[in-house]
């Protein structure tokens, strides 16, 4: 007895079920008596008829069967399937109509799927068979080409003949479709039976599809005949298109056709005189000992290979058209455009190009003036500009100006851009002293009087005599520890570090040289502290303020800090424009050594700013100002002052063109072309990684960048610094606020003296409220969603740093809710995060994931992460919301300043100005010893709290 593992083993060895019916095959016929109506003609020559039969005991039969009526029962399911799948594409052909579905017409078949459907037959034992049955089966199909045959004794006689793969004999009777494959019987067989009816069949399949004249002519064995005289006209005009229809052999050898080359695009430049180039494109082919040329928008030849001719295009950087260049576009096409399609394409340089190079280092410019005879008030103006030692007519330049042409192109190819200030500025003035004038004249005159104007003409060669200046002063910059060294201001509560005092001695050699800077420290080593000594260091000298500008955020930090360190500054800060503001700016700088500003309000005000004279301008967070193209970059670039240094912690995020940024603002004489730049440094280093040509452009950079990490100074940094990053309620958000503190403040006033005991959580509530109300009204009032919160905007700032400089950071907050905003913020800012607080299912997974380096932020409830974490892979800590009990806040901090940290801990409490937040902070400064516990919900305080705390909250 067969066990039932057997038994199921058995089943599932066992031939597939398909096979168990009985097969089908498609029989074929050859016949000249149509068995179908048809919307053609008569048919050109025999018709091939397939039916559907089956496996009888005596052979084929095809009783009771038709293609339309086929049924899976009884039959082999997957020869069914074929069957029926071939049928309907034949039935979808617009070529056929019917009356009866008993056969079809192979010869109708359009679809070259046909070969397909017959390859799938073969596979599951579809057989072909003859209708007689003498012949049996039909072994499938071959491959098969037509070839064109030209032998040559006077005339071309120009033969067509077929080649079916293992058949040297082979008589096409019918083409089957459009001409993808035909019909054959054996030419030996043929003339043995008398006729076609009584031979084998077998099908072909064409490599290639046969027009109908070529069908034609091999269905009626046709020949061409070419006369000897006219055979030249056949080989030039019909031979190259003749060879795309099918292969041209000469069986005995009589005719060698020409051998046609593939296509090659050549481009022909032209050089002309005065910097003139005409570019002309072509496909050039090599015909026997001919050569063929074509322009690229010409009716395509016979001999042309278009596919070919495709690819070559697909693959140029450039688009090929026919033009005629001028000058500047000359030089530009020659040095930058033609190096690079001579690797692609042949290039044909007629003429003689001129020596093209940048010549922008050795303009020089002179303005002079001379007394005309017989005038008091007037001068001739005498404006010269010269090339690497050569005088330049300055109407050429002027003119290349006026048209706002991007380069001048001299004669002998030398060129130098017109984008540089001094030229661009010179332009201005000459434009204005021309206009002065009473008549038109082809001279320069100056007035006695345009005092101002010719002290701008004399300023344009500032640039010129700072990197004359620069120069004089490059050996004190490389060896700083040789200079000076300048006395350490005093600073009651900060004690400067050793890279601290590096940076301080750096920056006041570079005031002492009325040279700027790029003070990049990484984030936290105290670039504001190290500024804020060079102020009080530069205020022995100078009675002048300085100017700080800085994000928005960012600003009332600066008044922060300077209180903290250097109290003795009298620092003023600006937070709205001139229109809404009761005191004017000069009247805020006369009584300030510092005056800070956003770079918002220096845009919108910049006229105010550059009236006033300033001992410095400072740039913190510069990288604000990275794009040279942006109007504040500009506002930076133009804001007159004899020191100018941009603090950053990401002097570069994106490409070298952003320190040139930087540099041209600070110190505009170190590389004064952006152009020039970009050239020689930006893209040769970016796209091709010349590490000899960094390593030079960090040399050129390292006296007037400071740059140090946390890595580098880590001995020399505490365990933990901890920084308030006070922010300003966006206008809208302040009003929000103050709505509902005044109704709070007399409701829980009049509380607290009623009974604080019996009212302690109607005022804590309160309390809570107000806090939300700091953070984002949307936690009170949902309609308020999309108000802006100036709190998210400085934390956004600040991860992008963060981030950016390869920290990670931990981001605390006790509102679950406010978290919620703060995850789309940073959806939308595209900075990855984690996140946990008290409903958090998977909390170990969440954890793991965070310290495997998943993401670079995690967003903590406090509740929820304040205990029972260990995450020293951060770095950095941000509190969004001020505590009651400092202990709270201090375990928190804790999750990443623990045993096994081995960075330095930076600590952010973002608190919002002027609101609870910061009488919560100076309460906490206060009381700390009150702050000891926490109540479940997260919302309260403990009893300590007294009456007299409440009143100090609220006053």
């Amino acid at each position: 007895m067969t066990s039932e593992w057997e038994q199921s083993l058995g089943s599932l060895l066992s031939p597939d079920q398909d096979l168990g019916g009985a097969s089908l095959g498609i029989e074929l016929t050859l016949a000249t008596e149509p068995l179908l109506s048809r919307v053609r003609g008569p048919a050109p020559g025999p018709t091939i008829f397939a039916k559907v039969v089956r496996q009888g005991r005596n052979g084929w039969v095809g009783s009771g069967l038709s293609w339309g009526k086929l049924g899976p029962f009884g039959y082999n399911s997957s020869h069914v399937r074929l069957l029926q799948q071939m049928y309907a594409l034949y039935r979808s052909q617009e070529s056929v109509h019917f009356r009866d579905d008993r056969v079809i017409d192979l010869s109708r078949f359009d679809s070259r799927y046909l070969w397909t459907f017959l390859d799938e037959a073969q596979e599951i034992g579809v057989q072909l068979v003859h209708a007689q049955k003498r012949f049996g089966a039909i072994d499938g199909y071959g491959s098969a080409q037509i070839c064109l045959d030209a032998q040559s004794d006077d005339d071309l006689v120009v033969t067509p003949c077929v080649r079916v793969e293992h058949v040297a004999d082979a008589v096409p009777l019918r083409f089957i479709g459009d001409g993808h494959g035909f019909v054959y019987v054996r030419r030996a067989e043929l003339v043995e039976a008398g006729d076609y009816e009584d031979c084998r069949i077998g099908l072909a399949r064409l490599d290639r599809q046969a027009p109908q004249p070529l069908q034609d002519m091999i269905l009626a064995d046709r020949q061409l005949v070419i006369p000897a005289r006219e055979r030249p006209r056949f080989v030039d005009r019909y031979y190259p298109k003749l060879r795309h229809m099918a292969e041209i052999v000469s069986s005995d050898g009589s005719f060698t056709p020409p051998v046609i080359s593939e296509p090659r695009l050549v481009l022909s430049a032209s050089y002309l005189d005065e910097h003139d180039l005409e570019l002309v494109w072509e496909w050039v082919y090599q015909i026997g000992e001919k050569q063929v040329r074509a322009s690229l928008d010409a009716e395509p030849g016979p001999y042309r290979d278009l596919a070919m001719e495709s690819d070559i295009l697909a693959r140029l950087t450039v688009e090929p058209v026919d033009r005629f260049l001028r000058g500047v576009d000359t030089m530009q096409f020659t040095t930058e455009v033609l190096p690079m399609l001579a690797e692609q394409v042949e290039v044909d340089i007629a003429g003689v190009p001129a020596e093209y190079r940048e010549a922008g280092d050795s303009v020089q410019i002179g303005v002079s003036t001379e007394e005309i005879p017989g005038q008091t008030d007037w001068f001739d103006l005498g404006v010269n500009v010269t090339v690497e030692g050569r005088t330049i007519p300055f109407m050429d330049v002027f003119l290349a100006l006026s048209k706002d042409k991007p380069y001048l192109l001299l004669p002998d190819g030398a060129y130098f851009s017109l984008q540089k200030p001094e030229l661009r500025a010179l332009h201005k003035l000459i434009i204005e002293a021309r206009a002065l004038l009473d008549q038109p004249t082809d001279s320069l005159k100056i007035s006695r009087f345009q005092a101002g104007l010719w002290d701008e003409l004399v300023n344009i060669g500032v640039v010129e005599r700072q990197a004359r200046a620069w120069r004089r002063q490059v050996h004190g910059l490389l060896s700083l520890e040789e200079a000076e060294q300048v006395e350490i201001p005093a600073m009651p509560d900060a004690l400067l570090r050793p890279y601290q005092v590096t940076g301080f001695q750096w920056l006041a050699f570079l005031w002492e040289n009325k040279l700027g800077g790029v003070l990049a420290d990484d984030m936290g080593l105290g670039k504001t502290l190290q500024t804020l000594a060079l102020i009080c260091h530069a205020r022995k000298t100078t009675d002048t303020p300085f100017l700080v500008v800085a994000p928005t955020s960012v600003v009332s930090n600066w008044e922060v800090e300077a209180a903290r360190f250097t109290p003795d500054l009298k620092v003023m800060s600006i937070s709205d424009t001139m229109r809404r503001r009761k005191q004017d700016i000069s009247q805020i700088a006369a009584d300030a050594d510092v005056v800070v500003t956003s770079y918002t309000l220096l845009r919108l005000d910049f006229d105010a700013y550059a009236k006033l004279p300033w001992a410095g301008l400072v740039l913190d967070e510069a990288q604000v100002v990275k794009n040279h193209q942006s109007k504040v970059y500009q506002c930076a670039r133009r804001l007159p002052a004899p020191f100018k240094l941009a603090i950053t912690g990401t002097p570069m995020e994106n490409n070298l063109m952003e320190l040139w940024s930087l540099l041209s603002i600070t110190a505009p004489g170190l590389f004064p072309d952006p152009v020039r730049f970009q050239q020689y440094y930006a893209r040769r280093i970016e796209r091709v990684g010349d590490p000899g040509l960094l390593a030079q452009l960090r040399r050129r950079v390292r006296p007037l960048v400071k740059r140090r990490t946390k890595e580098q100074v880590a001995a020399d940094l505490p365990a933990k610094q901890e920084q308030i990053l006070e922010v300003e309620l966006h206008p809208r958000h302040r009003k929000v606020y103050q709505t509902h503190l005044q109704r709070e403040r007399q409701r829980v006033l009049g509380m607290v003296d009623e009974d604080m005991n019996k009212n302690r959580f109607t005022i804590f509530r309160s309390l809570t409220m107000l806090r939300q109300l700091s953070l984002h009204p949307a936690l009170m009032d949902e309609q308020h969603r999309d108000l802006p919160c100036a709190k998210i905007d400085a934390l956004l700032e600040q991860l992008r740093d963060v981030v950016e400089g390869g920290h990670r950071a931990l981001v605390f907050s006790q509102f679950t809710s406010f978290l919620d905003i703060v995850r789309k913020q940073l959806d939308a800012a595209g900075i990855p995060y984690s996140y946990l607080d008290g409903s958090t299912r998977d909390r170990g997974g969440v954890v793991a994931g965070f310290k495997e380096g998943a993401t670079p932020v995690f967003l903590i409830s406090l509740k929820a992460g304040g205990f029972g974490l260990n995450l020293t892979e951060a770095d950095y800590c941000f509190i969004l919301d001020p505590w009651w009990n400092p202990a709270t806040e201090a375990q928190a901090v804790d999750r990443t300043h623990r045993i096994g940290q081995t960075r330095n801990v930076m600590v952010y409490r973002l608190i919002a100005k002027d609101t609870i937040e910061e009488k919560v902070m100076a309460l906490k400064s206060k009381k700390a010893e009150l702050f000891t516990s926490v109540m479940d919900d997260g919302a309260m305080f403990g009893s300590a709290l007294n009456a007299d705390d409440i009143r100090m909250l609220f006053g």
